[in-house]
């Protein structure tokens, strides 16, 4: 009767087991209306002067990737990140051996003039339209990590070809090619006062 007692239970255990399953956005919002942005719905940030956001969220995974940490951004920015995921970061990391996993932020939102530097112009990060990617992490254990990799043989040809396919998606792309300010990370953003994407 022991026995019968104790294989029933292991039938009943193992079939709870079966059923469940993790869900990396178990417990997040849908953001944006779109089923791809996930994280916290954060509202308007009134910032000083000409910095804020009217509608900000706090993304935590966009198009099945973390990013770490969550960025906050304005929903246009979060649905042409998620696009650019998508359509054209997935396809720049063929031949690497591994998919897109998570992303390295290191800036989103910040109420602060370009590059910190006093008396420049406002920053695309103080109205919630950029984020500063770090490292790429594909699903395989490679990092892509600009500041080591950027012109190194296949990692810095994946880089390069994820800076080139941001181009056109967003309206400025940054990398260390462009001025000292973005030796470490890529800027992606998505300002709008310009006829074409500006892209180095």
């Amino acid at each position: 009767m022991r026995l019968m007692t104790s294989l029933l239970m292991i039938a009943v255990l193992t079939a709870c087991i079966g059923r469940s399953s993790y869900s990396p956005t178990a417990g997040l919002a849908r953001l944006c209306n779109d089923a791809r942005i996930y994280g916290a719905q954060v509202g308007e940030v009134d910032g000083n002067g000409a910095c804020g956001i009217g509608r900000a969220v706090t993304i935590s995974e966009i198009a099945g990737v973390q990013l770490n940490p969550s960025a906050t951004l304005n929903c246009r920015s979060a649905r042409t990140l998620a696009d650019w995921i998508e359509n054209d970061a997935k396809r720049a990391l063929r031949g690497t051996g591994g998919r897109l996993e998570s992303m390295r932020v290191f800036a989103s939102y910040a109420c602060r003039s370009r590059n910190s530097q006093p008396g420049a112009r406002m920053s695309e990060h103080a109205l919630g339209n950029a984020i500063d990617i770090g490292e790429f992490v594909l699903n395989n254990g490679t990092v892509l990590n600009v500041e080591r990799d950027w012109g190194n043989g296949n990692a810095g040809a994946a880089l390069e070809r994820l800076h080139a396919s941001a181009c056109g998606p967003f309206g400025t792309v940054l990398g260390p090619l462009s001025d000292r300010f973005h030796y470490n990370h890529i800027h992606f953003d998505t300002a709008d006062n310009r006829s074409s994407s500006y892209c180095r």
